[in-house]
């Protein structure tokens, strides 16, 4: 490939991220080389500091839950495989490759890790249920003040009535899994990655 990428990861190192996230050789050369951009302290990691600097997350109302989403577990760095492991998700289905989740069965891009995915933008507080207060920070986030305080809260009651199976107020993964059963999310969360 001769590569930055190659020359900076070990032979080993990228077959084993190919395996894992699906991604080719190049793009794993491309996905590394704005790695390395990002990385203006040329530390071998990024830093919540260093998304913030993309102007398309910048100017996303979800754009600080999606940095979030490469930091689990309140780390303030991440590494290049954990970077790709995430951007993974959004990798469009190949079904002739099978990238398969280190901890589960189901590809990274698959429709239920992307779903996943989804949920933890929602689940604010991580207890594995979205509540109506969640609910209506993000959409807060994502309309600003577009739509009253009042307005927001009738959308809420009214997703959480739709989905809310069991009658526990919130929003579990399955209900969530089930609320979304008709929407092409394999499509909406996909991006085209260069080769």
């Amino acid at each position: 490939m001769g590569s930055q990428a190659s020359m900076l990861l070990r032979n080993e190192e990228l077959e084993a991220i190919k395996k894992e996230t699906g991604f080719s050789h190049s793009q794993i050369a491309h996905l590394y080389t704005r790695f390395t951009t990002l990385d203006k302290e040329e530390s071998g990691s990024l830093s919540r500091e260093d998304f913030q600097r993309i102007p398309e997350l910048a100017i996303n109302p979800l754009g600080d839950r999606i940095i979030s989403a490469f930091f689990p577990d309140g780390e303030d760095q991440v590494n290049f495989r954990g970077f790709i492991r995430i951007l993974a998700h959004f990798r469009l289905i190949d079904n002739d490759v099978k990238n398969k989740d280190v901890i589960g069965s189901e590809p990274l891009n698959s429709r239920i890790n992307k779903l996943r995915f989804a949920f933890q933008l929602y689940n604010l507080d991580k207890d594995d249920k979205i509540s109506r207060s969640e609910l209506l920070q993000v959409l807060h986030m994502m309309v600003g003040v577009n739509i009253s305080d009042e307005q927001l809260g009738i959308i809420a009651d009214r997703t959480i009535q739709e989905a809310d199976q069991d009658g526990d107020g919130t929003i579990s993964f399955t209900e969530f899994v089930n609320i979304l059963e008709k929407v092409h999310i394999e499509q909406k969360m996909s991006i085209q990655f260069l080769d």
